[in-house]
């Protein structure tokens, strides 16, 4: 089962423990009305972690994403297990603007925050 989510804005975001792609929909005042954080945190004691939050609900650790593939404007991440928090959707698919800004955001961060998980695909 996939989880689809479309977004106008994509932006990328690297921190001292962390890298971020940050998709969001705005309204036409541009507020953010729903969004989507993959988040590749780096902590000294523990490896790698990957976290996924939507709207405020995080999900994630360094088993969560089996595979990602970016293709075009569609990243679809392939969950090693269903995620009760989004119906148990095994799939994320988002679909995103293709924006000058969104894609140089996915060009910059797609494989910093992914990682060995990105396989296939084109950007």
């Amino acid at each position: 089962m996939a989880h689809s989510r479309y977004y106008d804005t994509v932006a990328f975001d690297v921190r001292d423990n962390a890298t971020m792609l940050f998709f969001a929909s705005t309204n036409a005042d541009s507020d953010i009305e729903d969004y989507l954080l993959l988040m590749r945190t780096v902590d000294d004691n523990f490896d790698e972690s990957i976290y996924v939050e939507v709207n405020e609900q995080q999900f994630g650790g360094h088993n969560l994403l089996e595979a990602a593939e970016l293709v075009g404007n569609t990243l679809k991440l392939t969950l090693r297990e269903p995620v009760p928090e989004l119906g148990n959707a095994s799939q994320i698919v988002l679909t995103y603007a293709e924006s000058a800004e969104n894609l140089a955001a996915i060009e910059s961060g797609a494989f910093r925050v992914l990682g060995e998980s990105l396989k296939g695909g084109n950007a």
